[in-house]
């Protein structure tokens, strides 16, 4: 216990000294070639896990209209999800003119909107990212019954299709950022992703994972690049 404590003291002194800059007052990072970014919350959650980080972004020069909390009915399958993502992408698509936009999840989001890149259509992504994401299985998924928490326990039917073959498929850039203190998704291992970019932060929380100021601005980097 007593080392668990250090180490978490160590991890939030961490997140403290190596926090993304201040936003500097005048400076944008938004560019031509950013991407409107589609949000996608996880498991008993909605689109406002995301106000801080959408609040990041627009202090870093996005306009609202680029940065898209979606909310949806996270109970049902993962798949029925992905399908309703497919028509959000092409509804922000269209709304900002844009060609591409990029992806980020937390948690169970990262599910559905990989089977959107695998199973119907990755090329209008540019970037996708996973905070936290179960994408091998967690076994916190065996104490909950609804379709989209089963399809989150390890070996699950959904599961083994979704990572058979490649598990970054097409031309988006994937990363996935896990925390070595999120008690949620068991074993840590199941957020990285083989040809992802896998990047460990400091002892977040599974919550907090989307809040962090360190994780946000490599996000931002990230999917900016």
């Amino acid at each position: 216990m007593k080392k668990y404590v250090l180490a978490a003291l160590a991890g939030t002194l961490f997140a403290l000294t190596s926090a993304a800059p201040g936003h500097a007052a005048g400076t944008s990072t938004f560019g031509p070639s950013s991407n409107p970014i589609l949000f996608v919350h996880g498991y008993s959650s909605s689109g406002s896990y995301w106000n801080t980080m959408a609040d990041d972004f627009r202090a870093d020069g996005w306009p609202s209209s680029h940065l898209d909390q979606w909310s949806y009915d996270w109970r049902q399958s993962n798949a029925t999800t992905a399908q309703q993502l497919s028509a959000e992408v092409d509804r922000l698509l269209a709304a900002t003119g844009a060609s591409k936009v990029d992806i980020v999840s937390h948690s169970m989001g990262g599910l559905s909107s990989r089977y959107y890149a695998k199973n119907l259509d990755s090329s209008k992504i540019d970037a996708w990212v996973s905070l936290a994401g179960p994408n091998h299985g967690t076994d916190w998924a065996n104490g909950c019954a609804y379709t989209s928490c089963i399809e989150m326990r390890i070996g699950s039917t959904f599961l083994t299709s979704l990572n058979a073959g490649d598990e970054t498929p097409g031309n988006p850039r994937y990363g996935t950022w896990w925390s070595p203190c999120d008690t949620i998704i068991n074993p840590d291992s199941s957020v990285s992703l083989s040809g992802a970019k896998n990047t460990q932060t400091a002892c977040l929380s599974h919550t907090a994972i989307g809040s962090d100021p360190t994780v946000y601005g490599q996000v931002r980097d990230f999917i900016n690049s």
